[in-house]
């Protein structure tokens, strides 16, 4: 076989294993409280930690909460500050890093030294400690702390291509015609910027899936919704009583996770006009 069709061939399996797991995955965030058996929050002591049944497929948690039902509702949870952070985090990077490299000079230097800054601390232990200063997180203060440090990568990306693409012959002719700088960056340059960027949000979707369950595991998560992180600090207290709830939620985040850069490696090369 030929390097050409090797390679076509590792594309077309990502692609094959990846999407299907995030449709999956995004499929069961829109549906998943819909179609869960019984409530998150339904509790039956005289069912605690029980194994696989008819009546509960996945078996029960602590205070004999239905397993299946907090998965389902859990990937609701994850699906929602995901999608939510990553917008976030699309917009103000992909803005920030455009207008410090279609700028250039004093003030690239200014913006990136600032990027450089956020970058430069670690972010979960900001995450951690944005969250631990409010008394009940919510779904919007979890966002808000993804978001707060999530926009660095996007800004680079976006700061790297807009500075390869600013000096290219259709640039130049739109300001020939007398085209604003502005129009120039939003209309000519920042568009074709969109495919790294669109690759970057779909490994960073994976990322805050892993990032909403790191939190709640840490009890830091949203309290009003079920979570796969909290699920599976709880199955570290019963390991070796009841294992399957780590190895269940555990799966999950490993599973979704896998499926976002498993599709961000075949959207990278698939977009990438070099590996045509």
């Amino acid at each position: 076989m030929s390097a050409a069709n090797n390679k076509r061939w590792k594309l077309q399996g990502r692609a094959l294993v990846g999407v299907p797991l995030v449709l999956l995955f995004l499929a069961l965030a829109l549906i998943g409280p819909w179609i869960a058996p019984y409530s998150p929050r339904a509790i039956d002591l005289a069912h605690e930690l029980e194994p696989s049944s008819w009546r509960h497929l996945l078996g029960t948690a602590d205070n004999g909460v239905d397993v299946l039902s907090v998965l389902l509702t859990g990937a609701r949870t994850a699906g929602l500050v995901a999608v939510s952070s990553v917008c976030i985090s699309f917009v103000i990077g992909s803005l920030f890093g455009a207008v410090s490299g279609y700028a250039g000079g004093r003030t690239d230097m200014v913006l990136a030294r600032i990027t450089d800054a956020v970058q430069a601390m670690p972010s979960l232990v900001l995450n951690v400690a944005l969250l631990a200063l409010i008394a009940r997180p919510g779904f919007g203060h979890m966002i808000a702390a993804l978001s707060a440090t999530g926009w660095v990568a996007y800004a680079r990306v976006s700061r790297a291509e807009v500075l390869r693409l600013r000096d290219r012959e259709f640039v130049t002719a739109a300001r020939a015609l007398g085209a604003s700088s502005a129009r120039v960056l939003f209309r000519h340059v920042l568009p074709n910027a969109m495919g790294p960027l669109i690759v970057q949000a779909t490994f960073g979707l994976g990322g805050a899936v892993l990032a909403e369950a790191s939190l709640s595991f840490l009890g830091l998560g949203p309290g009003a919704g079920a979570s796969w992180g909290a699920l599976l600090d709880q199955g570290t207290a019963y390991l070796l009583r009841a294992p399957r709830l780590a190895l269940i939620s555990g799966g999950a985040i490993a599973v979704t996770v896998l499926g976002f850069n498993l599709t961000g490696d075949w959207l990278r090369d698939a977009l990438d006009p070099k590996e045509q």
